[in-house]
């Protein structure tokens, strides 16, 4: 893994770093600076406690915060010491950091998902690593890509562009014909039924944020280990997983989901540093994936050097300078679920997820999202009555419930119940909700 800093590979060689230099822009008027000074100290137990740790205005009820969250408050306090370290001296500060910070990132990341840190790689969000993965992945004339028609653009989009790039083949299966209604054994079988003795790669997303529908991917798992079973490892089909809308409000990782690939960005239901994210393979998986960008690794560097002849890593992370402050941080978004606890997260948010389903049903709103704890997770996505989705979300913003809509179509209005919201927040909303039929 990468573990070795750019001072291991280019301190001792040349004495100097390359840093890119920055410029200024004239922005006009700037938004108010949020808070990053200290909150009360976190007690875990305490879901108050866990609300206060973020800056978020407590005066709104937060329904989407998820979508680029804001980080609680040890996380922000990370990030203003990392940045301004490297305001008073980069270079002194990189050099004397990067081991230390590269280690606790892989190590919390590892630990928070149940595998060893160095199957972990660090992207700046989910698109960036579902494209370095869809892009990456070795793929010979006649393989094909199995995809679903509920996943995101940026998973359809990465496989278009490998289309176009070598002639890979696409193909798309409906899993459910209505998500509300969606079964285990009906998504089960859609997915069985549409693989073929060509097909490589099965990409999924774990919870859509087009329906709220989570998808059982340990089920999926299971079938395809049985498609696989009396295959060579070249002609296995992987299973890779968009966990965007699971990974920090679930409480699973690759080991229950028994998955090949998981991606994820960590700016969502994790709450941690805006533009980080990562992927996790097996190292089986690994194995049959080509990097697209150079690593700053030791390997990397060696070969280029003339000094050594190691084997490229395929697990390691896209090299080049990035944003220190925000992806070291991460150790402390990890270090915060740990804290809290991952099992107590996932009941917490599927506690308030059901309460708010259980709420819209009973006022006459219709649910897009089942109702079954099992196939959902924290999105609730439903339509209001005749009102278009934006309108409805802005209406509901206005009476201080801060809600999204699903950048899908059909759209639908959706709620995102999760560790800043509370049982008055969904009361709140309900009530708000109400008054728009």
């Amino acid at each position: 893994m990468d573990g070795i800093s750019r001072r291991g590979l280019l301190g001792g060689l040349t004495g100097t770093a390359a840093l890119g230099a920055l410029s200024a822009c004239d922005a006009g008027e700037t938004a108010p600076t949020p808070p990053t000074g200290t909150a009360p100290p976190l007690d875990p137990g305490d879901w108050d406690s866990v609300r206060a740790q973020f800056a978020l205005d407590p005066a709104k009820a937060q329904f989407a915060a998820y979508v680029f969250a804001s980080p609680p408050a040890a996380v922000r306090a990370a990030i203003a010491r990392h940045r301004d370290g490297f305001d008073v001296d980069t270079v002194g500060y990189l050099h004397e950091h990067e081991d230390e910070a590269l280690r606790r990132i892989h190590a919390g990341a590892g630990g928070y998902l149940g595998v060893p840190g160095e199957q972990v790689c660090f992207t700046d969000s989910t698109t960036m690593g579902l494209g370095l993965l869809y892009g990456g992945l070795r793929l010979r004339p006649g393989d094909e890509v199995l995809t679903t028609e509920h996943d995101f653009y940026s998973t359809h989009d990465a496989l278009r562009l490998r289309t176009e790039r070598d002639g890979v083949t696409v193909r798309r299966v409906r899993l459910y014909a209505q998500a509300a209604a969606a079964t285990t054994d009906e998504i089960v079988s859609a997915l069985v039924k549409a693989l073929t003795p060509a097909t490589r790669v099965v990409a999924v997303t774990w919870v859509h944020s087009s329906t709220g529908v989570r998808l059982p991917i340990r089920a999926l798992a299971d079938v395809l280990a049985a498609h696989n079973r009396d295959r060579a490892p070249e002609q296995r089909a992987l299973l890779c997983v968009d966990g965007v809308h699971g990974f920090g409000a679930v409480d699973a990782g690759p080991v229950e989901l028994g998955c090949d690939f998981l991606v994820s960005g960590c700016h969502k239901w994790l709450f941690g540093p805006r533009g980080t994210g990562l992927v996790w393979g097996r190292p089986e998986a690994w194995a049959r994936f080509q990097p697209t960008i150079p690593a700053f690794d030791q390997a990397g560097f060696g070969r280029w050097l003339g000094l050594g002849n190691t084997p490229a890593n395929p697990a390691a992370s896209p090299g080049g300078y990035h944003a220190f402050e925000h992806q070291w941080a991460l150790a402390e978004a990890f270090a915060f679920h740990a804290a809290v606890g991952r099992t107590r997260i996932a009941e917490r948010s599927t506690a308030l997820a059901t309460r708010l389903k259980d709420g819209l049903a009973g006022i006459g709103v219709k649910l897009v999202t089942p109702r079954s704890a099992e196939l959902s997770a924290g999105v609730v996505c439903c339509a209001v009555g005749s009102l278009q989705p934006g309108t409805a979300a802005a209406r509901l913003r206005d009476r201080g419930v801060i809600t999204s809509t699903t950048p899908y179509n059909p759209s639908y209005l959706r709620f995102g119940a999760s560790i800043v919201t509370s049982e008055a927040d969904v009361d709140r909303a309900l009530a708000a909700v109400r008054d728009l039929l």
